[in-house]
């Protein structure tokens, strides 16, 4: 089996939530959401390199939340970078075997499934760069240049996640080009020097955490009879 290594992004400010302490922070059924991210990762699998990506003005903040909430899932620190895909970068640097799959997750999603995360990491190991989509439910409304707006046809989209994996060889040579700003995810990063991305069933439930309804949203997630994050 080849070694499995997560990239856990954890950049963000908050500022959609409207107060001081960013998303990631935030406690979710009496624990940090970051916390809860990175222990769904853990149950998966013991054996996976958790790399955590943190603004160098939060890394004392959270090693003190490790010592409040007696946090032991073993994870190194890479420093944030200005923009997303430098975080990522920064990242991959501790990532010292090519013949491995890596995998990059956002911090504020911690109902990722492991049956998404198992398949995603089987199509990487093929060889492929794997994202995890769902279907599209609402109808969709293009707007226009000119204001006026037209349906489209929402079989034709899917709304994407993460973690978003890859081989490790071919992620450090896409993150070896320079920056552009139409990156919006690994996944775009990969596909301009050429490669295809293979689509994986996602799961409903791997929401992100960005607003104050997401969090009421995740709160009633961890209360569910069944838990989405196993």
């Amino acid at each position: 089996m080849m070694k499995q290594h997560v990239i856990i992004v954890a950049g963000g400010k908050g500022l959609r939530m409207g107060g001081d302490l960013p998303k990631q922070f935030l406690p979710l059924a009496g624990k940090p959401v970051l916390m809860r991210t990175m222990e769904n990762f853990f149950s998966f699998s013991q054996k996976i390199n958790i790399i955590l990506v943190l603004p160098q003005a939060h890394q004392e903040y959270w090693h003190n939340l490790c010592e409040e909430y007696s946090f032991v899932v073993p994870h190194r620190i890479a420093d944030g970078g200005e923009t997303r895909f430098h975080s990522v970068r920064n990242g991959l640097a501790l990532v010292d075997d090519e013949d491995a799959v890596v995998a990059v997750h956002d911090g504020v999603r911690p109902f990722v499934s492991h049956d998404v995360i198992s398949r995603c990491f089987d199509m990487a190991a093929a060889g492929k760069a794997v994202v995890p989509v769902t279907g599209v439910i609402e109808t969709l409304r293009l707007v226009e240049h000119n204001g006026m707006s037209v349906t489209v046809p929402r079989d034709s989209y899917r709304l994407v996640q993460t973690p978003q994996v890859f081989p490790a060889q071919m992620l450090k040579e896409a993150y070896s080009a320079g920056y552009r700003e139409e990156f919006t995810d690994d996944a775009s990063v990969v596909e301009a020097m050429g490669q295809s991305i293979e689509l994986a069933e996602g799961n409903r439930e791997n929401i992100k955490i960005t607003t104050p309804f997401d969090m009421v949203v995740a709160e009633a997630l961890w209360k569910c009879p069944y838990h989405p994050a196993i």
